[in-house]
């Protein structure tokens, strides 16, 4: 059987970045508007005043301390309250292609590879700049790739599920190398006014080169041991936004068109599920879940990963077992996972062992277990 392999990956990191305290200022200067506003409302019952945050909530709910944005006086002004990126015309790269892009060259270089040795792109993200032409085919046309590409949305496990079609590609022959590319700019999905989610989201661009290891020839290689994919239908994480908005003109504007989340709902169901998924698939692969080098998983919430990981070891993971990105890069969906491996597994000896894993929406997983080849 063809042993596939993860031969490079890039990350794209925007310019801007956002501390908690910024965002907690323009929240809190909304919030006082508003009660302002609405203050003879709210003392007759009427209107419910709305709460401050505060930096410290924050990174006690989910352990980020700042984001990247691509867009963050937009962010910032209590005015607009969300990114503002202007469209461009249809001669010049999309901002989604353009992220792809240098997420691309970056994997590339680090797998020594030119366009002319891969043959498909995929483009796998939460939220999709446009419905056709497909993403992928135009970050292929920029490239110069030959062969074929395709948009994918998973949400949060898109990625993984990226990395599951590319290595299945690989392995049956259908294309050699892939491409998987996965730009994320969640700020334009993220509420800003609503104080229990106004902070999770940043933006951000991965990508991974998936090829059989007899191409191989680069020093940051993994063998894909095994992959496994896991959905389960569930509305705790849902964005209803889409073209038939426009047939339904009197939902346009309403919260449900942005990201929505059940929290407490989705820690209390999705973590044990991943947990599961993850002792099980590695399990069956003949290994001891208790003895993976590394978990690179989804970030999302650092209270959600440490639960998962003490499930998956059995004990609380050491320093270096389970690196967390969030605090730099708050929740990037799918891409999570993969900055965290691309950040974190240089430094792995020959042999060593680790699952990348993402989670989210859907509900939705992916699993991918890893080997690490000499450097």
């Amino acid at each position: 059987m063809t042993k596939v392999v993860i031969s490079g990956t890039g990350v794209f990191t925007p310019p801007h970045s956002i501390s908690n305290d910024e965002l907690v200022a323009s929240y809190n200067e909304y919030v006082r508007r508003f009660n302002e506003a609405n203050k003879d409302k709210i003392e007759a019952g009427e209107v419910k005043a709305l709460e401050p945050s505060s930096s410290e909530f924050i990174l006690k709910a989910s352990g980020i301390e700042r984001r990247y944005v691509m867009d963050k006086e937009g962010i910032l002004d209590p005015d607009i309250m969300c990114p503002r990126i202007p469209e461009r015309s249809n001669d010049e790269p999309s901002i989604l292609a353009e992220m792809s892009v240098a997420a691309a060259k970056e994997a590339m270089q680090k797998a020594n590879k030119k366009p002319e040795d891969i043959d498909a792109v995929i483009v796998a993200c939460s939220n999709l700049q446009r419905p056709y032409p497909a993403i992928a085919v135009e970050v292929q046309d920029l490239l110069g790739i030959e062969g074929f590409g395709f948009d994918m949305n998973v949400a949060c496990s898109s990625a993984t599920f990226g990395i599951k079609a590319a290595h299945d590609m690989v392995q049956s022959g259908g294309a050699k190398c892939v491409m998987v590319v996965d730009p994320e700019i969640c700020s334009g999905h993220l509420n800003f006014r609503d104080r229990d989610s106004h902070f999770i989201f940043g933006d951000v661009c991965t990508a991974i080169i998936v090829e059989r290891e007899e191409s191989c020839t680069s020093k940051h290689a993994w063998e894909i041991l095994g992959t496994r994919l896991l959905t389960k239908f569930s509305n705790n994480i849902r964005n209803n936004f889409g073209f038939l908005n426009r047939a339904a003109p009197e939902g346009i504007g309403e919260p449900d068109k942005l990201f929505v989340q059940e929290g407490r709902k989705v820690f209390k169901e999705v973590v044990p599920m991943v947990a599961q998924l993850i002792t099980d698939h590695v399990s069956e692969e003949g290994l001891d879940p208790k003895k993976l080098d590394r978990l690179w998983l989804h970030q999302a919430n650092i209270n959600m990963n440490d639960f998962i990981g003490r499930k998956v070891l059995g004990r609380d993971p050491e320093a270096g077992e389970q690196p967390n990105i969030l605090q730099d890069y708050a929740n990037t969906s799918s891409a999570g996972s993969i900055i965290a491996f691309s950040q974190y597994s240089d430094d792995l000896p020959e042999g060593a062992l680790g699952v990348i894993c993402s989670f989210g929406a859907g509900y939705s997983a992916g699993n991918v277990i890893v080997r690490r080849l000499a450097a």
